[in-house]
């Protein structure tokens, strides 16, 4: 049955005066601008990310490959995986949380705006310190695990591996922040009648994954330093040959290392749980089961890092322990996959370009979890650790998976950030480059990883069998690159049309589809009272005597149209006069950005020289002094 939706009363509402151009992307304190600048950011880093596996793939094309030397391989192996776990897909999943949270929850902004501007650019700090380190005598070349006694001192000279570490540490920061944001913003700052139960289950994961990276950053945090201090200063948590264990780094990273992988994995999951229903014309299957499902996730994944390491020599009793724990967090896992066909099934689908990426999430993320499950299994584990079945493995999981729910969201929320509409016929050339080039690329790579190829090798030799399947990695390896290429075409091409996509073009469910589109800064000129879940699918459908679905004459576009001439009419000129209780939104400011280039600065300190540090530790306390001291709207 239809709900009516009620709104809190209008009040007259004041923004600050805004900037334009340039400049006013370093001030904003929007959250949608720091949203979009996330994402665009992102993007980069996995085309910088994507060229060096191109590289990779080249050297690994054909036997005894010349393109790179050993310790180039290393290099672009330890930049690639570095730049894609912590430069690519935890701040693309960043930018649709920070653009879609407050929207989804209809609230008008994050609970602390100018801290989210500081995780922005104390990210962009970080990923740039990091790179910079080929400018700097070469980039590190560790892995991006950084496996210890490796990166100790003598066996790895040179401050690639410091730049590492310390590149890390600051992405942390802002990882810390956004974390502590999410939370705030979701549970305070929901619209009246949006109980726990009725949020977006996008909303939900990114709830989760704020927790996960709460608990989980402080402890690779806590192992970056022990790393930075036995390499500068002679400490000795790792050094085997001084008492030290080398095993105890492995502990942090994959305590840290294995909750990360839902981090990467759950706002997708919530995308995609989002996409199907608005694509199947059917409310989620199972939402209750869905939303604990995502929450269990989040908690058995703090039990199961030690399957990174059953080749350690952990001993029968715990090796059985954790391989029992991964088995049993493929069950919530299987759940949502079954919740999502369930979805789908009788349902009136619409094969667009979002729901093609969402179903190709759940074929080639369940690939990749099942070949997880085998890992599970220790004996068949010590058989396929470090080779390309594990490879495999994780691309499936981690690009299959979160890059295909991305892009689905990408295609879905695009008429949301720029009024218009991706390229249909492109976006669907875009998903079979991508789903045909992904399986030539990451397939062949089980058969590989179980004829005995081993990973983390810059040249194979002749006769071992390995060249027809090596040869095809590569050939899917640039297919997916000539996606990425259409995909940019397809951006370029949208943002030069003048045609504007129409309002709620998908038929779609959540509260962000109710305002004009982009949205203004302030998102709602009035609250909405919600008071269903799907809210917006209420006011525009019912169902009849039968069950079938109708549409409400009088409600729906109608309703939505009156709301946007409010829109148009609650001072959108940008300048309200603040009487009675205006509503102001927080003024732009340029001290987070200050702020962030400061602790860059330190960074360069702590690899370089103290003085260096001190520079940045002024410009740190003078961004922290001007951003306390400032006054939070005009």
């Amino acid at each position: 049955m239809a709900v009516a939706l009620t709104r809190a009363p209008a009040r007259p509402f004041a923004r600050p005066k805004e900037e334009h151009g340039f400049w006013s992307w370093i001030s904003t304190v929007d959250h949608k601008r720091i949203g979009i600048l996330y994402g665009v950011t992102a993007f980069l880093f996995f085309i910088v990310g994507g060229s060096e596996a191109l590289m990779i793939r080249m050297q690994l094309a054909a036997p005894n490959g010349k393109v790179l030397t050993a310790d180039e391989y290393n290099q672009l192996f330890t930049m690639h995986g570095t730049t894609m776990v912590f430069l690519v897909i935890m701040p693309l999943a960043a930018a649709f949380g920070n653009y879609f949270v407050p929207l989804l929850i209809g609230a008008r902004d994050v609970a602390f705006p100018r801290l989210n501007a500081f995780g922005y650019w104390v990210f962009l700090s970080g990923g740039l310190l990091l790179y910079s380190s080929f400018l700097f005598g070469g980039a590190p070349n560790g892995g991006w695990f950084g496996y210890a006694p490796q990166t100790i001192g003598r066996f790895s000279p040179g401050h690639g591996i410091d730049f590492w570490l310390v590149g890390l540490i600051i992405t942390g920061i802002g990882s810390l922040t956004a974390a502590a944001n999410f939370i705030v913003t979701t549970l305070n700052l929901r619209a009246p009648g949006m109980t726990l139960m009725r949020m977006p289950v996008f909303v939900w994961m990114n709830l989760v994954v704020s927790f996960l990276l709460l608990f989980a950053i402080p402890i690779i945090t806590v192992a970056l330093f022990e790393l930075y201090f036995d390499r500068n200063f002679g400490s000795n948590f790792f050094n085997a040959n001084l008492g030290g264990d080398p095993v105890l780094w492995q502990h942090l990273f994959w305590l840290f290392g294995h909750p990360e992988v839902y981090i990467l994995i759950l706002p997708a999951m919530g995308i995609v749980s989002e996409v199907l229903p608005v694509f199947s014309r059917k409310p989620l299957f199972g939402y209750s089961v869905v939303v604990f499902s995502g929450i269990a996730i989040g908690f058995m994944g703090w039990g199961v890092w030690a399957h990174h390491m059953f080749a350690v020599g952990l001993g029968p009793v715990a090796n059985s322990a954790f391989a029992a724990s991964t088995m049993f967090i493929a069950v919530p896992t299987g759940v949502k996959i079954f919740n999502w066909l369930a979805t789908t099934w009788g349902g009136d689908l619409r094969l667009k370009t979002p729901m093609l990426f969402a179903l190709g999430f759940i074929g080639m993320f369940t690939i990749g979890g099942l070949s997880g499950v085998t890992h599970a299994v220790v004996p068949a584990d010590y058989q396929q650790t470090d080779t390309y079945y594990i490879v495999a493995h994780f691309h499936y999981v981690l690009f299959g998976g979160a890059i295909f729910g991305l892009f689905a969201g990408a295609y879905y929320w695009a008429p949301v950030v720029t009024g218009k509409m991706l390229d249909e016929t492109l976006g669907k050339i875009h998903f079979w480059l991508m789903l045909i080039g992904f399986n030539l690329a990451f397939g062949p790579m089980h058969i590989l990883g179980l004829q005995g190829q081993p990973r983390r090798t810059y040249q194979y030799p002749k006769g071992m069998g390995w060249d027809f399947w090596n040869a095809v990695s590569t050939i899917g390896a640039f297919t997916i690159a000539l996606s990425i290429l259409t995909f940019t075409i397809n951006i370029f091409k949208t943002m030069k049309s003048k045609e504007r996509a129409p309002q709620d073009p998908w038929d779609a469910r959540t509260l962000e589809w109710t305002i004009p589109t982009p949205p203004p800064e302030y998102n709602f000129a009035e609250i909405p009272v919600v008071h269903a879940r799907d809210d917006f699918w209420h006011r525009k459908y019912t169902e009849d005597e039968q069950g079938r679905l109708v549409r409400i004459p009088s409600g729906g576009s109608d309703e939505t149209s009156a709301l946007h001439e409010q829109h148009a009419d609650s001072d959108d000129s940008g300048h309200g006069d603040g009487h009675g209780h205006g509503i102001h939104m927080p003024s732009p400011s340029y001290f987070p950005a200050l702020a962030s280039v400061g602790i860059m600065i330190v960074g360069y300190g702590a690899i370089y020289h103290w003085w260096i540090g001190a520079i940045g530790g002024v410009i740190l306390l003078a961004g922290v002094f001007g951003w306390g001291n400032e006054p939070l709207s005009e």
